[in-house]
């Protein structure tokens, strides 16, 4: 009567790893041999890497530096497009940030057994995203030096925040969301900074994983302690990255701009931060994969089921453009009819086609399967979908700002060479950090695959 449940459970092992990566052992070896053996490994693409994302990161200080020096000024905003880069930058990484923990707390509640090759990645990335998105806001202040304002910080003037400002909810929905990710992600590698101290030949590496393994010895109270903490962690993160994005989503919404005060903002943003934070996961599962010869635990169905998912969400996000614009005709508001009409026709317009190709008409190439286990295909749409996830970001702004109430206002954001550089300097930020990342902590979850194997090898 039993029989069918180590059946599922072997059919779930089976699907997640290939047979040479299917023994405990293997597993650790394979995740742990990159960071305790390093000499034996060829480190030349890691060093490439390291240096543009490094040259990237510097043209980023730069321009901050220039930025706090000159003011945003040296950006092409204007009277009328107030926002530009800046702020499409940070819903974008916001947006990526959002998925990292929203994935992993989810699939972690749902049983999911193939977040178990993924999470850790996916967690770092959501780190590193929203540590970059709370940058954007902080500059584009015009008087950064002020943004202690944002807290309220005791003072003899007895001034607080104001909280119908968004600049205060984004401040406390990210550093509050950094915080509980920080945390969720830590807890979750405790297990495998011991594994670490256990496997390391060397004192220092033994000294440096064990400090971080808080005193783990594997007992079945510390396992039953870590699961509970874990699940209840999980629970707290989901209405926690909903809340987030809604709060972002509400930055706009809150608006009387045509085009913005819609109420379909906040689970718009969420589907479209799950949306490119996945979109980002594939990219970094594909890159892991092959610098760190992980075929065996990161398979193509793991592309193929983060394909599934893509592919869901575009239509959802497609569905969400196509009611933003029969709102706009349904609601009858001038403004809000001329903008449609400015964004299919206007001058921003080849971007907006591109950005519906990109969301909504290329990721349809997921419901062939062949295209969804092909791992160099899911990489390319992942990557065309971030394209077109920033471009989503930008003329939600543009266009709005551009063609708002008022004709004689009307105005053209034109970019210059420091709005390009503090957009690709965060993305070189953000490969050095995962760079750095990669080269110092476990890249796979090993307890959780572990797991996965042991379940089914259970008889």
């Amino acid at each position: 009567m039993a029989l069918p449940i180590p059946v599922e459970k072997s059919a779930e092992s089976e699907r997640w790893t290939l047979p040479e990566a299917r023994s405990m052992e293997v597993v650790n070896a394979i995740v742990a041999a990159p960071l305790l053996e390093r000499s034996s490994w060829s480190w030349r693409a890691w060093w490439i890497g390291f240096c543009v994302s490094l040259a990237a990161t510097m043209a980023f200080l730069v321009t901050v530096f220039l930025v706090f020096y000159r003011g945003i000024g040296i950006w092409g905003v204007n009277s009328t497009v107030v926002w530009g880069f800046a702020i499409a930058d940070y819903v974008w990484w916001i947006g990526i940030g959002n998925a990292g923990t929203l994935i992993s707390s989810m699939l972690l509640l749902m049983r999911q057994r193939w977040r178990a090759s993924t999470n850790r990645f996916a967690e770092a990335m959501t780190l590193f995203a929203a540590t970059i998105a709370g940058i954007f806001p902080i500059i584009h202040l015009g008087r950064p030096l002020y943004f202690y304002w944002l807290t309220p910080y005791p003072n003899t003037m007895h001034v607080w925040p104001q909280w119908r400002s968004a600049l205060i909810w984004d401040f406390w929905a990210i550093l509050s969301y950094i915080l509980f990710s920080i945390l969720f992600w830590y807890v979750g590698l405790i297990p495998d900074f011991a594994t670490m101290r256990d496997r390391a030949q060397k004192r220092g590496q033994a000294a440096f994983y064990g400090a971080l393994a808080l005193g783990w010895c594997g007992s079945s109270r510390q396992w039953q302690v870590y699961e509970k903490l874990h699940l209840a962690l999980a629970c707290l993160g989901v209405p926690l990255v909903v809340s987030l994005h809604s709060v972002v989503g509400m930055d706009f919404a809150a608006s009387l701009m045509p085009g913005w005060q819609e109420s379909i903002f906040p689970p718009y943003f969420v589907v479209g931060a799950m949306y490119s934070g996945f979109a980002m996961v594939a990219c970094l599962a594909a890159l892991v994969r092959w610098g760190f010869r992980m075929h065996g635990l990161i398979t193509t169905a793991h592309f193929d089921v983060m394909a599934k998912i893509m592919l869901a969400a575009s239509i959802i996000m497609g569905l969400s453009y196509a009611t933003e614009w029969f709102n706009a005709w349904y609601g009858g508001e001038r403004a809000d009819r001329s903008l449609v009409m400015f964004e299919f026709a206007g001058h921003y317009a080849p971007l907006f086609w591109a950005l519906l190709l990109c969301n909504v008409v290329i990721p349809q190439a997921f419901w062939w399967a062949g295209v969804r286990r092909s791992v160099a295909a899911v990489f390319v749409i992942a990557v065309i979908i971030n394209i077109g996830m920033w471009l989503e970001r930008i003329l939600i702004i543009w266009n709005t700002l551009s063609h708002d109430y008022l004709p004689s206002a009307w105005r053209i954001f034109l970019p210059t060479i420091w709005d390009w550089m503090v957009t690709f300097g965060s993305l070189g930020l953000f490969a050095l950090m995962f760079l750095v990342f990669v080269r110092v902590i476990p890249v796979v979850s090993m307890h959780e695959v572990r797991k996965l194997i042991a379940e089914g090898q259970s008889p």
